[in-house]
C-alpha cells in the first residue's frame, strides 16, 4: 500500500493512504465478533495499513486496552495514533476537558493501556472552549519535548482554533468527519485553513458511517444495539432524502465493476495527496473490500458525476444527534 504524508517539515508523519479506524470495534455500533476484529486488525497492518486509529473515549478505555497486545507484537511496523479530551463519568455524562493538568494525565493513562513508551500521534479530540486552546498546546508541546509523543493533532476543530494551536506547536494533522455525504470541510474554510498551513487531513467516516456502501436502506437494517438508530442521518427520512447521493455512487460502482465502498473511498483519496482516510472495519471482509479501492482511478467525468450527486451542504439530516453536535468546534 501507497503512504503519504500528513504534515511538513519536522512535523511531518509518513502514514499509509487508508488508516484502519478502531472505534466500531468496541463502541458505538453494536456488539463485536472480538476474534474476528483481532484477525482483522492483524490482517489490516499484513495489508500495510500501518496506521491504528484509536481513542481513550472509545469504550471508554476498552478500545485502547483491545490493540495493546496487538501493538505489542508489531510496533515497530505501526503508527499509533489516539486521542484525549472526551471524558465520560461515572453517571453517564460526558464533558470535554483541555485544561493542561487533564492532557497530561491522559496520556499517560493512554500509553499505559496501549503499552507503549510514546505515541506517534496525539489529537485534541474536542476543543474545550473553557480552556484557552494556546494552554491546551503548551502541555501538548512538553509532552513531545518529553519524547511521550511524536507528533500532534486536532480532531473537528474551526479554522480559528487550528491557527492559533498551530501557532503554539506544528499540527500535524486534522481528523474531521469527510465523505461524499459529509462535505462541510470544503465549505467552512477548515480544508483550505489546514492547506494553507501545510497541515494533513485525516478523513474520518468516509463511507459516511455505513451509507455510502449500500448496506443501510432503512434503520432497521442496523442491530438494535448500534448507536446510529437514534443518530438524524439514519432516520426513514433522512435515508429516502439521501438516496440520490447513495445512486452517483451505484452508477460510478457499476460502470467500474467495484463496491460502492470502494467508489467512496477512492472519491476521498482522490482529493489530494494529503488526505488520508481511515475507514473502520470489525471483518476481514469489509476490510479485503476497503483496501482494494486504493486501486481505483477516477476520471474527470466520474468525479464529475459524483460531485453532481453530492452537492456541498446539501445532505440530509444532522451527522450527529444535537448533544453530540454541541461538541464540535467546527
Amino acid at each position: 500500500m501507497h503512504t503519504r504524508m500528513l504534515g511538513t517539515g519536522s512535523a511531518s508523519l509518513e502514514v499509509s493512504e487508508l488508516g484502519l479506524g478502531c472505534m466500531g470495534i468496541t463502541y458505538a455500533y453494536g456488539k463485536t465478533d472480538q476474534d474476528e476484529a483481532r484477525a482483522t486488525v492483524e490482517q489490516a497492518i499484513d495489508l500495510g495499513m500501518n496506521m491504528l486509529d484509536s481513542s481513550d473515549s472509545y469504550g471508554p478505555y476498552t478500545n485502547e486496552e483491545f490493540l495493546a497486545p496487538i501493538i505489542a507484537g508489531n510496533r515497530d511496523r505501526l503508527v499509533i495514533a489516539t486521542k484525549f479530551g472526551q471524558r465520560f463519568h461515572e453517571d453517564g455524562r460526558r464533558s470535554i476537558d483541555g485544561h493542561p493538568y487533564y492532557v497530561r494525565s491522559a496520556c499517560e493513562a493512554s500509553l499505559r493501556r496501549l503499552g507503549v513508551e510514546c505515541i506517534d500521534l496525539y489529537y485534541q479530540h474536542r476543543v474545550d472552549r473553557s480552556v484557552p486552546i494556546e494552554e491546551t498546546w503548551g502541555a501538548l508541546s512538553a509532552l513531545v519535548q518529553e519524547g511521550k509523543v511524536r507528533r500532534l493533532g486536532l480532531s473537528e476543530a474551526s479554522a480559528e482554533s487550528i491557527r492559533r494551536a498551530h501557532a503554539v506547536h506544528p499540527v500535524t494533522a486534522l481528523q474531521t468527519e469527510w465523505s461524499l455525504s459529509t462535505r462541510d470541510v470544503e465549505a467552512n474554510g477548515i480544508l483550505a485553513t489546514v492547506r494553507e498551513l501545510g497541515i494533513g487531513f485525516v478523513a474520518y467516516s468516509p463511507l459516511g458511517r455505513g451509507f455510502l456502501t449500500g448496506g443501510i436502506q432503512s434503520p432497521e437494517d442496523l442491530p438494535v444495539d448500534d448507536g446510529r438508530r437514534t443518530w438524524p442521518r439514519f432516520q426513514a427520512e433522512a435515508l429516502e432524502a439521501n438516496r440520490s447521493i447513495l445512486a452517483g455512487v451505484s452508477e460510478v460502482a457499476q460502470d467500474l465493476g467495484v463496491t460502492n465502498a470502494q467508489v467512496a473511498l477512492a472519491w476521498v483519496l482522490a482529493q489530494g495527496l494529503d488526505v488520508v482516510a481511515i475507514p473502520g472495519a470489525r471483518s476481514r471482509a469489509h476490510l479485503g473490500d476497503n483496501a482494494a479501492a486504493t486501486g481505483i482511478s477516477l476520471s474527470a467525468q466520474q468525479l464529475a458525476l459524483l460531485d453532481a450527486a453530492a452537492p456541498v451542504g446539501e445532505t440530509t439530516g444532522g451527522r450527529y444527534p444535537d448533544a453530540l453536535m454541541g461538541s464540535l468546534n467546527a
